[in-house]
């Protein structure tokens, strides 16, 4: 007796498409980490043999030439490339801490954080953040043009004290500015034509807030008495597992706009939460902030909330280069036990 077959959908394949895609993400890891081992070998090589006297630059022309000779179809290993692999192994030898960071990401990120990074610290900062935001090469570029690392160290995130004692995670998360200079916005943009662009970019602005920042809702409606209100976005983060609420301002802050976020997250932690989220966070995102003001209104705030500005263009990177520079010297001046600060 024949059987009638079971009617199948594209859903019932796809148990098998993921653990084709989960294999082929681990056997490309596989090899990325089997080349940047041998680079690291190469480099310590090369390195050694230098350093001891036994080979001057012009061999290492003479080993490209041999190996392009010896071994036809091998590419990668030019001069250039031999020199940058002796560079690789040169930052991170004495760095126990740092060297495995670099085996986890491609030899083509790793090139552009040796080639634009300035400090150590910087270098790990960015060897960091690429692994945790799984950022492509290009966007990893686009960090380095936006000067976050050097954002980071002069502006760290303030914060209400109710985050980082409900999210003290969220210091890892938010930033203290974004840079939406992707939106093209003129200089007298109102907060529709914000708003308007950063749903237009979805994607580049959740890049831009970091990998677990997932959109939720615009003019996210919330019912209060009988009452209607609109929140301008509503975003949940994964890892935080929370609701994030963003209100945006095109002027610079004010200490009452803190009122009305509060009034907010108090509407979303009792409708709109569910029982196994934790208590959401408020983002206030506005042209400008005067630190003091910003300090001031968050110290005595019992809402978890921050505020953060954004910026419609690049920053002048050498600006920020000669500040950190300077910050660097006073600390290195006060203490000069402690070197470099830590980023």
């Amino acid at each position: 007796m024949n059987r009638e077959p079971v009617p199948v959908s594209q859903a019932d394949f796809e148990e098998i498409a993921q653990l084709i895609a989960a294999a082929r993400q681990r056997a490309m890891q596989a090899v990325n980490t089997t080349l940047i081992d041998l680079y690291w070998q190469v480099g310590q090589t090369i390195s050694r043999k230098i350093e001891q006297a036994q080979w001057g630059d012009g061999v290492v022309a003479q080993l490209a030439e041999h190996l392009a000779r010896t071994q036809p179809g091998l590419r990668g290993f030019t001069t250039r490339n031999l020199f940058r692999m002796r560079q690789f192994y040169e930052a991170y030898r004495t760095d126990e801490k740092v060297a495995p960071l670099a085996r986890q990401l491609p030899w083509t990120h790793n090139l552009i954080i040796l080639n634009q990074s300035q400090r150590p610290e910087e270098r790990e900062f960015y060897l960091r953040q690429a692994i945790r935001e799984k950022w492509s090469k290009r966007e990893l570029e686009r960090q380095f043009r936006t000067a976050l690392f050097e954002r980071t160290v002069l502006n760290p995130l303030k914060v209400t004290p109710l985050v980082s004692q409900m999210h003290p995670d969220a210091l890892n998360v938010f930033k203290d500015s974004y840079l939406v200079e992707f939106l093209d916005l003129p200089q007298g943009h109102l907060e529709a034509d914000l708003h308007q662009g950063l749903l237009q970019q979805l994607k580049q602005f959740l890049i831009e807030l970091g990998r677990d920042f997932c959109f939720v809702g615009s003019e996210y409606p919330l019912q209060v008495g009988g009452r209607d209100f609109a929140l301008d976005l509503l975003l949940f983060h994964r890892g935080l597992n929370c609701l994030v609420a963003i209100e945006l301002k095109v002027g610079r802050f004010e200490p009452e706009y803190l009122g009305k976020l509060a009034f907010y997250l108090e509407a979303l932690d009792r409708d709109v939460k569910k029982p196994h989220e934790q208590a959401a966070i408020g983002v206030l995102l506005c042209a400008s902030k005067d630190e003091e003001v910003v300090e001031y209104a968050l110290s005595r705030s019992l809402s978890p909330a921050l505020i953060a500005a954004y910026q419609t263009q690049l920053p002048d990177k050498a600006l920020l280069q000669a500040k950190l520079h300077e910050l660097y010297a006073q600390n290195l001046a006060t203490d000069p036990a402690e070197g470099n600060p830590s980023s």
